[in-house]
């Protein structure tokens, strides 16, 4: 469910945001980056359920919270590419940060969404912390194979343009040039919050822990039995709202 949009290079993305009754300012806000549709028509990755979690932080916790539609998303203009995706997190958490009513700025997300999060906030400085679920520490998999994963972005419609993408190569290409692990020592010092089940058998929580070692400082957390979907499980979600909340606690105790 999409109520707001915004622009993204030349495109017009949808979005879902969400603002705390009567908010003043200076408020923390947050991105939530969805990850890849695993089937037709969105799959467990899809971003349906973000819009309650925007609500449920927004109201829960006093922060403005946004999910967006990145590129060839329902309601979202343009075809995927990896490229295409981490500049709509770019762009996302540039309109987040122009709202009025906007103090600080943190980054989550779940699979692929995640890891945008990482390769965004490396190289947008005003993110002041990623939490990170089920995070593939890069795209190999994808690059070993790009033709399977193109159709399987039109499979799951991402793709409306049936010439999309007119150069292959450049299209592939971000999937071998990309990657959580090689960006995220640009994000440290600041905060990294990483959770991943035991039992992912989609991304192996190996991943985390490279992503942990090449942080430096991350916080690690392994949650016993859990798989790849970790937004449906209630205490990977409690894990990342309460590292919200000491985000928040640390960011106003440091002042202006």
């Amino acid at each position: 469910m999409d109520n707001h949009r915004f622009r993204s290079g030349d495109l017009t993305l949808a979005a879902h945001i969400e603002r705390p009754v009567g908010a003043g300012r200076d408020l923390p806000a947050v991105l939530i980056c969805h990850g890849f549709p695993s089937g037709p028509g969105g799959g467990a990755n899809s971003p349906a359920t973000f819009p309650e979690l925007a609500y449920r932080i927004s109201t829960e916790m006093g922060w403005v919270a946004m999910a967006p539609y990145l590129r060839g998303m329902p309601n979202s203009e343009g075809d995927f590419s990896l490229d295409g995706w981490r500049d709509d997190v770019l762009a996302a958490a540039g309109h987040l940060l122009e709202q009025e009513e906007v103090g600080g700025l943190w980054a989550v997300g779940f699979g692929t969404g995640a890891a945008l999060a990482i390769c965004a906030a490396a190289v947008e400085p005003r993110i002041s912390g990623v939490g990170a679920l089920a995070t593939p520490a890069d795209w190999s998999d994808w690059a070993a194979n790009p033709r399977r994963l193109l159709l399987h972005a039109r499979d799951a419609g991402l793709m409306s343009d049936p010439d999309f993408p007119d150069d292959f190569g450049r299209w592939s290409g971000a999937l071998r040039a990309m990657s959580a692990e090689e960006s995220v020592p640009d994000l440290a010092p600041r905060s990294l919050l990483l959770v991943h089940g035991s039992d992912d058998d989609t991304v192996p929580p190996v991943d985390s822990r490279a992503l942990a070692s090449a942080h430096g400082s991350a916080d690690l957390r392994l949650i016993s039995g859990a798989g790849h979907h970790l937004r449906h499980d209630p205490r990977a979600v409690a894990v990342l709202l309460g590292w919200l909340e000491r985000q928040r606690r640390l960011a106003s105790l440091a002042g202006p």
